[in-house]
């Protein structure tokens, strides 16, 4: 059973079912429901505020959440107790993600490089240590979550700092984190028996618009992965291997990703998350041989040995958001969703409806992920961006330069 909605969902379920496996999805959120629907049985939460009753019914043998909040809501404890294996890490595990300033003790712990950071309750607080220490810094909420009150605010001098610190939210304070520059590139890997299990290495185009202009939105603009189990990047051999002790030590299971950016020389660890990712997630299942037997065995924490598909080596991502976005208090109407020619890759459809006369319309700010895969990489960008180009919606936009830029690993620009 997936635990989400919208693409997310969509794909996880449908690659999940074409490698022959009986899916289901648990609608957390109030959007989304129509895609995950096209697949197999959807339950919303709405309807269904318990969903222990519905996995019990439906025989579910593991599960699979889009996000960490899930640990959080009122029957978290009795899903733990009932033993259907989680592909998430629980307790202490989770907190690497949950909590920036946790992640940030793990690394000082083992020597890990990391931005310097702060947390701070208020704005005369956040003031004194932009006095004290001047420089642009990453504005964050402390505590991960879809709901938080501060959403990442990327500034890149001194002076937008400041202006950013005198009308955020400070309801749960904010994490500042030293801005260390534009060259960003991730690592995922799978955490099973003990042992790291290195899949991509990846890049995520987070900025609204072309040439990396923009706002950093809520939700990638679509992202590269390229299959790297051999760590060619060294991603993980600098920021995921040393945690090693610690993996063992909360009896950690589950994916993990890293995000870092280059300066000075060397990686320094952005953040963590605890997911395959709602950008590279059906690139890997896609790239991987037998995505099922992967998950189960990371779900029970056994040994694992993940296998690839030799016939391709990256994916790229594309995301055909809608109007008004990013800037969500902008909406439109209820648009009709049409393609000009055929589709030839995997298409998954995000904040989208199915009509009486059986077309698709956008009813919010993201409408589809076309995703490709290709040998080298510029044949998996080649296809994306032939496909999505075949998409058209009332005022709907891409970016155009996805993976043509920030690669490879470690370049800004």
């Amino acid at each position: 059973m997936v635990l989400g909605v919208g693409s997310f969902a969509h794909s996880h379920a449908q690659i999940l079912q074409d490698a022959g496996a009986r899916v289901s999805t648990y609608l957390t959120r109030n959007y989304g429901h129509f895609p995950p629907s096209l697949v197999g049985p959807s339950f919303s939460a709405q309807e269904h505020p318990d969903p222990l009753p519905l996995l019990k019914r439906l025989k579910v043998d593991f599960i699979l959440p889009q996000s960490i909040d899930w640990a959080q809501a009122p029957w978290a404890e009795a899903l733990l107790h009932s033993g259907i294996p989680i592909l998430c890490p629980t307790g202490e595990a989770m907190l690497i993600e949950r909590e920036r300033d946790y992640a940030r003790r793990l690394c000082r712990e083992f020597k890990i490089p990391f931005p310097q950071s702060h947390v701070v309750p208020n704005r005369l607080a956040a003031s004194q240590v932009l006095k004290r220490s001047p420089r642009p810094y990453v504005i964050k909420n402390p505590l991960c979550s879809p709901w938080s009150p501060v959403h990442t605010i990327v500034c890149e001098t001194v002076e937008e700092t400041q202006a950013w610190l005198d009308r955020v939210n400070y309801a749960e304070g904010v994490f500042l984190q030293e801005y260390l520059g534009r060259a960003e590139a991730g690592h995922i890997a799978l955490v099973s028996g003990g042992e790291i299990r290195s899949l991509v290495t990846n890049q995520e185009y987070k900025r609204a618009y072309a040439g990396n202009q923009g706002i950093v939105c809520g939700a990638p603009m679509g992202g590269l992965v390229e299959k790297d189990p051999d760590d060619r990047y060294g991603l993980a051999r600098e920021l995921l291997h040393p945690l090693r002790p610690w993996f063992r030590r909360v009896k950690y299971h589950g994916p993990i990703q890293v995000t870092a950016c280059h300066h000075r020389g060397k990686w320094h660890v952005i953040e963590y998350n605890i997911r395959l990712g709602i950008t590279s997630g059906a690139m890997i299942l896609r790239l991987l041989e037998d995505p099922v037997n992967s998950l189960w065995t990371t779900a029970r924490n056994q040994k694992l040995a993940p296998r690839f598909r030799k016939e391709f080596s990256f994916g790229c991502s594309m995301t055909l958001a809608g109007y008004g976005y990013p800037y969500l208090k902008v909406r439109g109407p209820r648009t009709p969703v049409s393609c000009t020619a055929p589709l030839d890759c995997d298409v998954w459809w995000n904040e989208v409806e199915g009509s009486t006369d059986g077309q698709r319309v956008a009813v919010g700010h993201r409408i589809a992920d076309v995703v490709a895969l290709g040998k080298t990489r510029e044949t998996a960008v080649r296809q994306a961006r032939t496909n999505i180009a075949r998409i058209h919606c009332l005022g709907a936009f891409y970016r155009t330069d996805i993976g043509d830029n920030l690669w490879p690993p470690g370049t800004d620009h």
